[in-house]
């Protein structure tokens, strides 16, 4: 589903901040050789999750969901000087392919690679949080935020990605589609839980800003 049209998108981006060069550079070398190029964030998300780092100026952040690398390297450009940004992605087959970028950035030796199940890392994570973006399997989102939430400084902020879903949130529940049920779930919990206060942004596939009482 397209929320709005192409022209408005392009519109949107082109009186947004440019995209750095690094980045662009990152976004045509993921559309050139890695599959399903889509899941990368892209330039007006990536200036949006850069614009709310830098807002937060957070030590600490925590990302779900590597990919190629494009987000993490958005996040980290309002990470203060001695803070690290830990990331999760289960491919091993792409490691070495965000490390490459990785160390293109200034950010190289403050970003730290966790290969593996988010569930199994998460609780081996002993340092507190101060930003944490969700872009992982949408399945396993309600045990994220389980084990993200006792790691979250107060007023720390939770980014999590694709809460819209191809606006499948608004059909009928088909019974084998798992992803759509826990992202219902997920939303309601996130409006209602009084650990968090909430707002869901129209951004792209739908982003939700959450932040820790």
């Amino acid at each position: 589903m397209h929320f709005i049209s192409q022209e408005l998108e392009d519109y949107i981006e082109h009186h947004s901040e440019k995209e750095p060069a690094l980045l662009a550079a990152l976004n045509k070398e993921t559309y050139q050789k890695i599959l399903l190029p889509r899941m990368l964030s892209g330039h007006f998300q990536g200036r949006v999750l850069s614009m709310l780092s830098k807002l937060i100026r957070p030590v600490n952040i925590l990302e779900i969901g590597t990919y190629t690398g494009y987000s993490a390297l958005c996040l980290c450009e309002g990470m203060q000087e001695t803070g690290q940004l830990h990331t999760i992605d289960i491919k091993e087959e792409l490691v070495d392919f965000q490390r490459k970028h990785f160390d293109k950035s200034s950010w190289g030796k403050q970003i730290v690679q966790h290969l593996g199940e988010a569930t199994d890392i998460l609780p081996t994570l002993e340092m507190k949080f101060d930003l944490v973006f969700i872009d992982a399997d949408k399945e396993n989102y309600l045990n994220y935020f389980e084990l993200i939430l006792p790691k979250m400084n107060k007023g720390g902020i939770i980014l999590s990605d694709n809460v819209l879903w191809s606006g499948k949130v608004l059909e009928p529940l088909q019974p084998n589609d798992l992803s759509t049920k826990v992202l219902l779930e997920y939303n309601q919990l996130l409006a209602n839980d009084p650990r968090v206060e909430t707002v869901l942004l129209p951004i792209r596939d739908g982003l939700t800003v959450s932040r820790v009482l």
